[in-house]
């Protein structure tokens, strides 16, 4: 994954599974503080008073520089700590998982601990979706009018969002670029147009984008 890519969860949702009777709720919360995940814990234990178990992880920062997990009464090592790696592996950023338990009377062991608590992770992941958070730069082009056709035909075929198109005695083209693309765009276009080409830079948008989910493997 290169360097720039920021993955996030698409939304903030739940999903559940039930192994040997034990019911087992994933809740996935983006979050930007502490103050954040601990609202999100809060909001699950309302809603489940009657829960035998909570268990908290939350990953914060571009480069995760704030970590936290806690076994909720689990044996350690068990339910938190499997739990964070998941997300770790996943490669997701600012993002709160709390996986609720109501024990169905039939003890899993630690191994089997630690397989539904990451599994129940993983399953609430692949349920909600991810997304790649990027930065777009818009970028107006101003061409002659002969020149249209090639430009809009190379636009369509590298799927670059066309944003606006104005008509005067020249065109401009208003477009929408990741910004490390930038420079490999600009150089495209400037060989296609002959030179015959300007740029000129406006705002910069955050966009996201669904991608495919990673493999734990």
């Amino acid at each position: 994954m290169a360097a720039n890519d920021y993955l996030t969860i698409a939304k903030n949702g739940e999903a559940q599974q039930v192994i040997k009777k034990s019911r087992f709720i994933c809740t996935l919360t983006r979050i930007t503080s502490r103050e954040d995940a601990a609202d999100a814990l809060a909001a699950v234990i309302k809603a489940h008073p009657k829960a035998t178990h909570h268990v908290p992880v939350y990953l914060l920062g571009d480069q995760d520089e704030i970590q936290h997990a806690s076994d909720d009464g689990e044996p350690s090592g068990t339910a938190g700590a499997p739990m964070l790696r998941v997300l770790q592996q996943m490669g997701v950023h600012d993002v709160s998982a709390i996986t609720t338990r109501y024990f169905g009377g039939i003890k899993l062991g630690a191994g089997g601990l630690i397989r539904a608590y990451a599994g129940s992770v993983s399953n609430a992941v692949t349920t909600i979706g991810l997304v790649k958070r990027l930065i777009q730069q818009t970028v107006t082009l101003t061409l002659a009018y002969p020149l249209l056709g090639t430009v809009q035909h190379y636009l369509e075929e590298q799927a670059i969002t066309q944003l606006d198109t104005a008509y005067t005695d020249q065109v401009q083209v208003t477009i929408a670029v990741d910004e490390v693309e930038i420079a490999t765009v600009q150089a495209a276009l400037i060989e296609l147009a002959g030179g015959q080409i300007t740029f000129e830079l406006g705002e910069k948008l955050p966009v996201e984008v669904p991608v495919t989910l990673p493999s734990l493997h």
